[in-house]
């Protein structure tokens, strides 16, 4: 291998996304080179583990209405860079509410019908305002785009209280069937549309309490609605979407986590997939938020199993390079920890990020009013690093080394190899690399974020 085979990509808070260039092999080859002044603080090993199913976003109303102030030609910019297989970012893989989410401009469901357990009155009209037409945009650029969807909230009348935030789902037979039939009609009205739905994941945050749409589940009530009502009424349907167990979170801080003890791999996963029957619907595990506590035991008694990271966690609407230091620590754990794919939230929203509760996140591009142009934050730079050359059926491959605990590592289709890493410190520090045939030493910057590409 020689250094024309290796490309180096750099971001550090004053200038990302920037090719240096690539450092020559510390001598030929490993066998006959000269002696090494250094010892490799990271080596690239023949171990394998999960296959990468992808990374993407949310379709989210609030998005929609941001990207759509926009000039026409540079929406289509914007949207080419997120979804086009040959864009900055390349998803492959995205998430859509059933219903409202937290992020869209109200609150509503597809069936505000009281009683209407036989779902005559389902529709999905609001979405064809803002949902639909995001996600069309999207599949025009990307056909192969994979879609899972998840309801923050059952319809009101389905629940205790009757209202989208807070309460529980009505645990009564009727209505259970009822819910089941909803996500069945969901499904259905999508496809009609002309768009696939791959994935139903029961809940959103299934510990969430909150003044958003939300609604609370324990992992016994999982257990017998995807067991008793929702697994058989997909099967009945002859519907191929698939039953994922998400998406779980977990309360923080730690103090409401163990007054709760609500979403350790214990109480939901554990409980769900112990039940052989409840087993054999569900194609995969769900995991945001604090569920980042659970992912390994999970993932490590269900080896069989794919798992996701369902919702990067959201910040506070500033966009950072602080916090996207920590988010590029959430992608390497959930990564070294066996998840498949990875979904950041809000993929563009007006500035500060404010939901209509209230609440302001961060997101990967900021539309200001009256601009022509999208603001790059520094989570997109830190998407880009993980995506841009590690393609569906890519592998992570095995690391080890003092730089390991920083870096994630795929051997993609065309048997190259693709390093994400990152110098978390405030000064240079150096990476000795052994590739498996060729050393190489690269000096990263402070506080930095690297993609490393090896050729096949």
């Amino acid at each position: 291998m020689t250094n024309t085979q290796l490309r180096w990509f750099a971001s550090t808070e004053q200038a990302a996304w920037v090719e240096q260039e690539a450092p020559g092999p510390n001598g030929s080859d490993k066998s006959d080179g000269p002696a090494k002044a250094n010892k490799p603080n990271l080596s690239i090993t023949a171990d394998q583990h999960q296959i990468l199913e992808g990374f993407g976003g949310c379709f989210n109303e609030l998005g929609y209405e941001a990207l759509l102030t926009l000039p026409e030609e540079e929406r289509a910019r914007v949207m080419h860079a997120l979804f086009h297989p040959e864009g900055e970012q390349r998803f492959s893989i995205c998430r859509l509410p059933i219903g409202a989410s937290d992020y869209a401009l109200e609150w509503y469901s597809h069936n505000e019908t009281d009683g209407d357990y036989a779902m005559e009155h389902f529709s999905i009209e609001r979405d064809r305002k803002f949902l639909i037409p995001y996600i069309r945009e999207a599949l025009a650029l990307n056909p192969e785009l994979k879609l899972f969807a998840s309801p923050w909230s059952p319809p009101t009348w389905m629940k205790s209280p009757k209202a989208y935030n807070y309460g529980t789902l009505r645990w009564e037979p009727e209505n259970l069937a009822a819910y089941a039939l909803y996500f069945v009609k969901f499904v259905q009205a999508y496809k009609e549309e002309g768009i696939t739905i791959h994935q139903v994941h029961v809940q959103n945050e299934v510990v969430a309490d909150q003044k958003f749409p939300s609604c609370v589940w324990t992992g016994e009530q999982l257990r017998e609605f995807i067991r008793d009502y929702l697994g058989p009424a997909f099967a009945d349907h002859g519907l191929d979407t698939e039953i994922w167990l998400g998406t779980i979170n977990v309360p923080e801080p730690w103090d409401e986590w163990l007054k709760h003890k609500s979403s350790d791999h214990d109480a939901f996963a554990g409980v769900v997939l112990g039940d052989p029957e409840a087993y054999k619907y569900v194609k995969g595990v769900g995991y945001q938020w604090a569920g980042k506590h659970a992912i390994q035991r999970t993932a490590q008694s269900y080896p069989e199993l794919r798992y996701m990271q369902t919702e990067n966690e959201c910040g506070d609407g500033e966009n950072t390079w602080f916090y996207a230091k920590y988010v590029f620590g959430l992608y390497q754990h959930y990564f070294t920890n066996g998840v498949n794919a990875y979904i950041y939230w809000n993929m563009a929203l007006a500035p500060k990020g404010r939901s209509t509760w209230g609440w302001e996140q961060n997101s990967m591009l900021t539309i200001e009013p009256g601009q022509n142009t999208a603001i790059i934050n520094p989570e997109y730079y830190v998407m880009q690093h993980f995506f841009r050359f590690a393609a569906p059926g890519s592998v992570r491959v095995g690391l080890k080394g003092p730089w390991s605990g920083h870096s994630v590592a795929f051997r993609t289709p065309d048997g190259g190899v693709t390093l994400v890493l990152a110098n978390p410190y405030k000064e240079k520090r150096m990476l000795h690399l052994d590739s498996g045939s060729v050393e190489y030493a690269f000096e990263l910057e402070p506080e930095s974020f690297h993609t490393i590409v090896l050729g096949p």
